[in-house]
């Protein structure tokens, strides 16, 4: 699947099949879902999980809780936009 594909899954509020957990959390949060998406990934500890769970604090405006995710996912705080952001890990996680 595409960036652009995914994109419109959301406008057209249909998730798509068989995606995986991450992109699932990257769905419900683009569409308005923060709580949800934060569900499916707080319990996940790999550092991938830990990149999106930083994400989701950042957007949530919890800067030390993101920078501790950060932390975990051995990254520093994104320098980008928030959208920016959120289109880095769904390519990552759509293997882009």
């Amino acid at each position: 699947m595409e960036l652009s594909e995914f994109k419109i899954s959301i406008a057209e509020k249909k998730v798509p099949e068989g995606i995986s957990v991450h992109l699932r959390a990257l769905w419900l949060d683009a569409s308005g879902d923060w709580q949800r998406a934060h569900d499916l990934i707080d319990q996940r500890t790999d550092r991938s999980s830990a990149a999106l769970h930083a994400y989701l604090h950042r957007k949530e405006g919890d800067q030390w809780n993101a920078d501790y995710w950060y932390s975990r996912a051995g990254k520093k705080r994104f320098q980008g936009t928030l959208e920016e952001e959120w289109e880095e890990l769904t390519a990552y996680f759509l293997g882009k």
